[in-house]
């Protein structure tokens, strides 16, 4: 027996894809394999969907294409006899066996079960964060609707209301009052009857921020800091997300890299770390830590030019930063935009809305010096045509009306027509915006379908109002998306949008390669 066959390692893949699973997890398993083979060990891939590029013929030294369950992993160690399981990468279906393998005599490489663990049972993340003196939003734990009504009364609405144990916010919901949280409940218990309901205070208006870092259980190094576009409640894998921060100030970016650092080096990581904070009231909060890969892995790795999926890989065989040579947070002289792609016009009918439940099945990046550029070409990129001229529908919830006004103002200045519903048209009125107010889809006609119909409208700012939003607002939604009219559905998503059509008008695109961006941040 060669050396290389003695020493065999298994990775477990995302298995198969939906929305909500991404396939960025796919990228990490295949720089695991491709590490591995690097390192000289022979490398085992568990994965059961055909569109990847980890069940490709050529990838690892040998593919097993089965389920990942636990019986599944346990015949194929069984069989392979490896030195040990990666299971960080395949996202939070492989993550949920850590602890039954485990139990079961399989060795698991990288950040311990335990951690795994800590990060997802409420009392101990409770406990952990106590310990490290950081906050997180008030929050709970239920099993019944009783004990859910109790908990809500006592944080106040509105909550955020999820299974424990899901993917891509599955079953997730922002509850305002104690009607949903009823039908919350009564389909919650089909989605996880064995775990709890998590219920956390929902911060409203906070900025959110992404963080991925890798740790060796020594020296933890950050290797992107990403400030979410939408605010706080917008799925992460969702949500426009920019790196570096465009708007943080130096104070808060130095707390976040330092609770970075505790969490990932208290649960002594070993790999890969993500960590999701929101930001209120220049208060940081944590909201959630994944010791795993995240799906923003690549989009950092190829914005600072380091693989930290293969370097992860290598730590979890025992390599250390150090060795490895990186022990330094790179410093980012460019702005990469990660914007998600949406199936929206395969699914006629469904709210082109954003919300806690992921519907994202892609992303692509816009890179450029300035953040305005990056915006726009990641809009770009996603299918989002953004207009230079023409007329902008606009309608959103009372609350926003205050924030869309100089938004709006603005776009007036760019030569922009501005058309919008009553309540938003008298209010953009009394603040001096020329404005033409249309009927609403049922109150007569021409109304905005009509004008989008004509190709009249080039661009429509439409926030969501209640949980169950009007018919007539959802069908404009609908054909905005099936007639590829751009849609913005939130605020700070308005303001990016602005700013980067802006951009267009001012100056022209320029391109240049990844490798180019890459090479100044070497020379710098």
């Amino acid at each position: 027996m060669s050396e290389k066959e003695s020493k065999k390692v298994v990775i477990l893949g995302g298995g198969p894809n939906r929305i909500g699973q991404g396939i960025e997890f796919d990228y990490c398993c295949v720089h695991a394999s491709f590490a591995l083979r690097e390192e000289g060990y022979e490398s085992i891939m568990v994965n059961c969907n055909p569109e990847t590029v980890s069940t490709d013929y050529d990838t690892s030294d040998k593919l097993y294409f089965e389920p990942i369950t636990v019986e599944d992993v346990l015949n194929i160690v069984e069989r392979e006899k490896p030195i040990g399981l990666i299971l960080q990468f395949g996202g939070q279906t492989p993550l949920k066996l850590a602890i039954p393998l485990q139990e079961e005599g399989v060795r698991i490489l990288g950040t311990s079960p335990d951690a795994i663990d800590i990060a997802e049972d409420r009392e101990r993340f409770r406990q952990l964060l106590e310990k490290l003196s950081l906050k997180q939003p008030p929050n709970a734990t239920a099993t019944s609707y009783q004990e859910a009504k109790n908990i809500a009364s006592k944080i106040g609405y509105p909550i955020l209301v999820r299974p424990s144990y899901v993917l891509g916010g599955r079953a997730m919901e922002i509850v305002y009052d104690e009607n949903s949280l009823k039908e919350f409940m009564e389909k919650a218990v089909e989605v996880s009857p064995k775990h709890p309901i998590l219920i956390d205070k929902f911060l409203e208006d906070a900025i959110e921020v992404d963080v991925d870092a890798i740790c060796d259980g020594k020296i933890c190094v950050i290797g992107g800091i990403m400030e979410h576009i939408e605010e706080a409640g917008i799925h992460s894998g969702d949500s426009a997300m920019v790196l570096p921060p465009y708007s943080l100030g130096e104070k808060i970016i130095n707390e976040i890299k330092e609770a970075t650092k505790k969490l990932a080096l208290e649960l002594n990581i070993q790999g890969l770390i993500n960590i999701q904070y929101a930001i209120k009231n220049d208060e940081l909060y944590v909201l959630e830590v994944n010791p795993r890969a995240s799906r923003t892995i690549p989009f950092v790795s190829k914005t600072i030019g380091v693989p930290l999926a293969k370097l992860a890989t290598k730590i979890m065989i025992g390599k250390t930063l150090e060795e490895l040579g990186f022990v330094k947070e790179v410093s980012v002289k460019h702005f990469a935009v990660k914007e998600s792609v949406f199936p929206f016009n395969r699914f006629p009918g469904v709210d082109a809305v954003l919300g806690p439940e992921m519907k994202s099945t892609g992303e692509v990046i816009g890179i450029d010096r300035t953040f305005e550029m990056a915006y726009a070409k990641s809009q770009l990129a996603a299918g989002q045509r953004l207009p230079l001229s023409g007329t902008i529908f606009v309608s959103v919830k009372d609350k926003d009306k205050p924030s869309i006004y100089p938004i709006v103002k603005e776009f007036e200045k760019l030569g922009f027509k501005i058309y919008a519903s009553s309540g938003t048209g008298k209010f953009l009125q009394s603040k001096g915006i020329n404005v033409k107010i249309i009927p609403k889809v049922y109150e007569g006609r021409p109304n905005v379908v009509d004008y989008m119909k004509n190709n009249e409208i080039s661009l429509i700012i439409n926030t969501p109002s209640g949980k169950k939003p009007r018919k007539d607002i959802v069908s404009i939604r609908t054909i905005a998306v099936n007639r590829g009219v751009p849609l913005v559905t939130t605020v700070p998503g308005a303001k990016a949008t602005l700013l980067a059509i802006k951009k267009l008008i001012e100056s022209k695109i320029e391109v240049c390669s990844l490798q180019e961006y890459h090479q100044a941040l070497k020379n710098s």
